[in-house]
Order: C-alpha cells, then structure tokens, then sequence
C-alpha cells in the first residue's frame, strides 16, 4: 500500500476489536490514507492477522488482550493509577486503559474499530488537543447506512473513496447533538464547548495521557455493554476537566443492531446499578424505559433501588428488535 502523505505526527491512536477484522482494516487504510499519520497506532487485538497488519505504511504496534505484563510495565513507568480486573474476556474499557498504558506519547486519540477517519481528522484532532492540552475532545460521527463493498474497501485502502462519497452513503444520528452539515466543508475546525457530558461517546476521542491518567481510565467495574463513555466523562467533570465537541469526522462503518439492545440486557441492568451507586443517577434512561415498558425490568426514573431483571427477553422479542440493516441503535 502506498500514499503521498509522508508526515508523521507524535501522536498515539489506540484500537480495540475482536472479530472485526473487516472493520480495522478499512480502519487502517483510512489512518494511512490521511492528511498525517500517527506515529503508533495501537491495537489491543487477538486474532487480527500479522502480516495483513505489516501491509499497512503505519507504525502498528498490536498487544494481546491479557497482556498484563505489558500493563503492569506501562503502569510502573508512568506511575499510573489506572485499574485493572483479573477477567480475561474482551472488555472494551479494560482494554482501552491497556491501550493507553503502552503509549509512546502523550497524545491520545481513541477510536472504535468501526471508525474510518475523514482525511484530516488526525491531523485536526491534534491540533486542537495541542491548543486545548488539559480537555477532552470528541469528534462527529456519520453512520454508513450498509457495510463497504469489497470493492469500495479497496479504493479506500488507495486512497480513491472521497469523503464526498462517504457523506453520500452516510447519515446523523438524530438522537445526538450534530454540527450544522453545510459546516463540514467550510469550517472543518469547529469546536464548541459543552457542559452535557453525557453526551460523550468514546467512538473516537482525544485526550492527553496525564488527563486519562488522572481519570483513573475506564473503570473496570463495568462489564460488557453500556454506562462506561458516561461513567468515563462524568469522572472528567468531577475533575473540573472541559469538554468539546468538534467537526472533525469519523464514518461508523455500518453493522447490525437492537432497538432496544435487549441482546445486552444483563450487562445494561448490572452496569446501571453500578453508575447509580456511583453517581445517584441512572444513565441510559431510554433502553431502561423501554426494558420496563416490555415488563423486562423493575423501573422507573425516579427509583433509589438497584434494578432487578423480572424475566429474560424470548428468542421472538430479540429477534423482533434485531435491525441489520440500521445504521445505528
């Protein structure tokens, strides 16, 4: 693979996916394919091929998922307080704080597998976390509305898919705050800054390796699906840490998806009576009415008590809020 752009930024870009291999590869071509490179790119993945990997003119540097040797390593030369769990199964949170501890510098950008980025978006993303050192950025979504032909991945991977034809396959998600669309070309570098901290999602984020440090990461209380962006950002603010939203684009490559996730119930009910327990209210208020609407959950908005799952969804009920071919949930 080639590309013109030689100029590489010191900045650490940090990954995490298992069994979406399609997806992190048009990731990659996308990171190589930009206006700058990242000087690593950090992968917490286990079954992504190597050579595959070696193809890509970036500075890969991928880690096992149970590397805690590697963890504790990181921990100890950076002095960092950031948790860890004994569990070894795939955890987004766990390892995105894995991620973060093998950096090489101090610039973090963090992105979901299923992200491609817009040509500029390293390079704009840095520039703003050099202008705004001690803050928390997060980019702007658009959502694909089907996956990436074979064919459209391998224009991507030469640099011939245009952001103008990704736009075209791709949407908002109304239910998030968006910047004005006309604003994209023409004042690419927005930024505003924002007391909803909730709504920040750690699709693809920036922030400085002191600020996640201080955090103390993404807590590893939380398992599986859901609460742990909120949690993350609420923790931001108790630091007095600021937040923005900025234009720079990414493109949610397209997979399926629950209206409501009930394929994801358990983890939801768990995680939410830990972020009550930890923040004395309840986050993803829209999935726990629509679990309590189906009599799936005892709930409602005002209640001071853990939530308890009073039946578990039939295979019918799932099926029934399974979209594949949604753009987002």
């Amino acid at each position: 693979m080639t590309s013109i752009h030689t100029t590489i930024i010191p900045i650490s870009v940090i990954t995490t996916c298992y069994g979406r291999n399609g997806h992190l590869y048009n990731l990659l071509s996308s990171l190589s394919q930009g206006s700058v490179r990242p000087s690593e790119v950090i992968i917490v993945n286990d079954d992504a091929d190597p050579e595959r990997l070696a193809q890509y003119p970036l500075n890969i540097v991928q880690i096992a998922t149970t590397d805690w040797d590697a963890l504790a390593l990181a921990q100890n030369s950076k002095s960092s307080t950031i948790n860890k769990t004994s569990d070894t199964g795939f955890d987004i949170g766990r390892n995105r704080n894995l991620g973060a501890a093998r950096a090489s510098y101090d610039g973090l950008i963090f992105l979901d597998v299923d992200c491609i980025v817009a040509s500029t978006f390293i390079e704009q993303l840095h520039n703003k976390l050099r202008i705004y050192p001690n803050a928390l950025l997060m980019g702007q979504p658009r959502y694909l509305t089907r996956p990436l032909t074979d064919d459209e991945s391998l224009q991507l991977q030469r640099g011939q898919l245009l952001s103008t034809s990704l736009d075209k396959l791709s949407v908002y998600n109304p239910y998030r705050y968006n910047f004005a669309a006309p604003e994209l070309d023409s004042d690419a570098t927005a930024i505003e800054q924002t007391q909803d901290y909730g709504a920040f999602w750690s699709l693809c984020f920036a922030i400085s390796y002191k600020q996640f440090e201080a955090i103390g990461g993404f807590d590893t209380d939380y398992l599986g699906y859901g609460a742990e962006d909120t949690d993350f950002s609420f923790s931001a603010r108790a630091l007095g840490v600021d937040f923005y939203l900025t234009n720079d684009v990414i493109y949610h490559q397209q997979h399926s998806v629950y209206r409501p996730p009930l394929n994801h119930l358990s983890s939801i009910v768990i995680n939410a009576n830990i972020f009550y327990d930890k923040w004395q209210q309840w986050p993803m208020g829209g999935w726990l009415a629509a679990f309590a609407e189906m009599d799936l959950i005892n709930w409602y908005t005002e209640q001071q008590t853990a939530i308890s799952v009073s039946r578990k969804p039939s295979k019918s009920e799932i099926n029934a809020a399974h979209y594949p071919d949604a753009p987002y949930v």
